[in-house]
Formats: C-alpha cells, structure tokens, sequence
C-alpha cells in the first residue's frame, strides 16, 4: 500500500517550510504576497491561503494584518533570576518589549492570594492581566495579584503599561524574586489563539512570588510563555 500523494497545499507548504528553515527567508523576513505565491506555483490564492494557515499553525510564519505575513524570529532568552523585568530582559538582546493589558481591577482576595501575599481572607487585591509582546510578537500570557495597600496601583499602571513603574510610583522602589515554579503545559484554545500558536502547542506556566526590599510580598504572578518563542535561563 503506498501513501497518498500530497496535496497542492501541502506541497506548497513543504516547499516554504524548506526555504524558511534553509534561510532562504530568514527571521523576521516577509513572505511573498498571496498573489505572488499564487503566479510562482500556479495556484488559486485560496490554495496558497490553507498552506500558510499550517505553517501559522506550526509557528513558522506570523500574519501582520495589513502588513503580511513574517517569519517568525529566533527563541528569545528569558533570564529568571533575582531580578526580573520583561523590558530590560528583551532590551539587552535588541529587542522591544511591550505590555498590553487586558483587564485591571481590584477585588477581594480568595484563599490563595491571600496566603501567599500574607493578607487576611477577603482583603482588596489588584489583577492584571494582559499580554507581553516581544517586537509586537506575542510572547506570554500574564496575569499579577498584588495587594490592595498598594494605593493607586490600578491608575499607575494604566498610565505607565508597566507593572515595574507602577510599583514603583505606589514607593516600591525595588523587588526580588522569592521563588519561582516551572510547569509545562499544553495551550488552550483561548491561549493559542491569543499567543497566535497552534491549539495544544506546547507553552511553559511560571509562578513567581516577588516581594519588596523589607521582604513584604507585593506581587503574585502567573505567566504563560510561548514554549517555541522563549527560553528560560535560570539566572544568579
């Protein structure tokens, strides 16, 4: 029994995926136009459109809406140490970073939370979740819970789109890492589609308790990386 042949999508997807890894097209470089792929292989755009789905899908290429579609860049290193900040980690490899936040509230705390940021059971929090992007790519999925005493914290941080700054406009100057814990995961539907990774991708869930020079803790953080687009250095 032989096996099938494969189908025009499919071949036109193996031919690029063979030039991006041949760095024919390397990362971060633009794809031909669907117009252009369809005159190169003798294809209608809607067979050119099902290939570029699948390489989207295994993370090769991104789309850019009304700009095309790119290929997607190296693995970024991400230093997990004493000190993390997401701006200057990307910064010291050339690259931008940028939060973009989703939703920003304050609520009463559930057991959880307020065990680990050491208030009493129904004290107000801050939740912030959103996403990170590296050079407009996301990166991660985040969220923070950071303890209601933190006064004006919501309106920092919605004028600064930095939790670092926000903190430190609330007169946290500095913060450590207290601890951190690494799981893997394999991505939801809702994950994949808003990290832009194909549905059941693998993605990489730290848990981070991070806590101010006196040693009071002022951010509970749970983080969703791209497992493709990021790797994790553990740092001093």
């Amino acid at each position: 029994m032989t096996d099938a042949k494969p189908t025009l999508w499919q071949s036109i997807a193996d031919s690029l995926r063979a030039e991006i890894t041949g760095g024919h097209y390397p990362p971060g470089a633009r794809l031909p136009s669907e117009a252009q792929l369809s005159a190169r292989f003798g294809v209608n755009r809607h067979t050119v459109r099902h290939a570029l789905s699948h390489l989207i899908e295994a993370g090769l290429v991104r789309p850019r809406r009304g700009a095309g579609v790119f290929v997607t860049g190296q693995a970024t290193d991400y230093a997990l140490g004493p000190r993390v900040r997401f701006s200057q980690n990307l910064a010291a490899q050339g690259r931008t970073g940028a939060h973009r936040f989703t939703r920003l509230e304050t609520r009463p705390c559930d057991a959880t939370e307020a065990q680990a940021l050491d208030l009493a059971p129904g004290d107000p929090v801050h939740v912030i979740e959103g996403i990170s992007l590296a050079d407009d790519q996301p990166l991660a999925l985040f969220r923070s819970v950071l303890p209601g005493w933190l006064e004006g914290f919501p309106d920092h941080a919605a004028r600064l789109r930095s939790i670092t700054a926000a903190l430190a406009a609330c007169g946290v100057a500095d913060y450590t890492r207290a601890s951190t814990r690494l799981t893997a995961k394999l991505a939801s539907p809702t994950q994949a589609a808003t990290l832009r990774i194909a549905r059941g991708a693998p993605i990489l869930r730290s848990d981070a308790l991070n806590r101010d020079l006196q040693g009071r803790p002022v951010e509970m953080g749970r983080t969703w990386f791209a497992g493709d687009r990021v790797t994790l250095v553990l740092a001093d």
